[in-house]
């Protein structure tokens, strides 16, 4: 069973990104992720989603994202039901809010994984039912959170760490670890071209959110912030839907590989490496970064699992 103190301010709520979630309450959810995680390594078996079905619209494909969605409420009793661009009107033929008022009827939650903020934002506000952001352009909230867990389980805390964040600064990964990290007081680094920083509006959202936790959020193209870093962290340079931009996005972010003289410049012998996935390695990440002793990116896999099952169990 979960915890008192969750039923009542998380039931019916939507997971969007992190903006006007609490602290207190991010850091419950992870808790809660961290207890899942246990009772899975422990071979527990519940059944928390029995008589429960969600909606899982897929726009862009997915590995990690679909499967933790669908074994984690699978396995808990639940019915996952996988609907992809070609499987539904979304946006075509009938309208979102139509499509949203429709599937609010006959789902206990919805999940979206696509393109446009807006549209998960939609699905909510006419739903009526919990709807989780898999994926948008803006924000990548599951993500962030499965990150964060990797860095409690590293480290043993979250509040005082640094992380860097080398490649595309502008991108879902970056703003969600942005904002995440200013909430929980995690000093976060951006290090990209100029040309690729975070957006004005992103940078004033995070702002009073990290004067308050206390967290130092740093943008620049200065490859030598890494020091110090706690963890340096990565992702692919060219995102879906800007294949075109191949060639100019490797020229422009050549510099910004982390390589093994990246990880030596964080000066910390203990510093994590850590990647969203999927990874082209060689391109923004070495081999022998990303199959090294200081990587954590399976840690990080595995735990979008357990962080996406507390997010459903706090919220449905």
């Amino acid at each position: 069973m979960l915890p008192e103190t969750f039923k009542a301010p998380f039931k019916g709520r939507s997971l969007l990104n992190w903006i006007d979630w609490s602290p207190e309450e991010i850091l419950q959810i992870l808790d809660l992720a961290a207890k899942v995680k246990t009772e899975s390594h422990k071979g527990e078996i519940h059944q928390r989603f029995l008589g429960k079905s969600i909606a899982l619209i897929f726009e862009k494909r997915s590995t990690r994202t679909r499967c933790s969605f669908e074994t984690a409420f699978g396995e808990e009793g639940g019915h996952p039901v996988f609907l992809s661009s070609n499987d539904i009107q979304l946006g075509g033929k009938e309208s979102i809010e139509d499509t949203a008022r429709v599937l609010g009827r006959m789902f206990s939650a919805i999940e979206f994984r696509g393109f446009s903020q807006t549209h998960v934002e939609m699905l909510a506000k006419y739903s009526g039912i919990p709807v989780i952001n898999g994926l948008t352009d803006q924000f990548h909230p599951t993500q962030a959170l499965a990150d964060v867990l990797t860095l409690k389980e590293q480290f043993g805390k979250v509040k005082g760490l640094h992380m860097a964040f080398c490649g595309d600064g502008r991108n879902n990964v970056a703003r969600s670890l942005m904002l995440i990290c200013a909430k929980l007081g995690i000093d976060f680094t951006i290090i990209s071209p100029k040309e690729l920083f975070p957006d004005q509006e992103i940078q004033q959202i995070c702002r009073p959110f990290s004067e308050k936790s206390g967290a130092k959020i740093s943008i620049s193209d200065d490859i030598s912030l890494v020091k110090g870093a706690d963890s340096v962290y990565t992702d692919v340079w060219v995102s879906m839907g800007e294949e075109s931009l191949k060639e100019s996005r490797i020229a422009l972010l050549s510099p910004y590989q982390v390589n093994s003289q990246l990880m030596a410049a964080t000066e910390k012998k203990e510093s994590i490496f850590l990647h969203c996935l999927p990874a082209v390695k060689g391109e923004e990440v070495t081999e022998e970064v990303f199959e090294g002793s200081q990587s954590r990116v399976w840690d990080q896999a595995e735990n979008r699992k357990h962080t996406i099952k507390a997010i459903m169990l706090a919220l449905i």
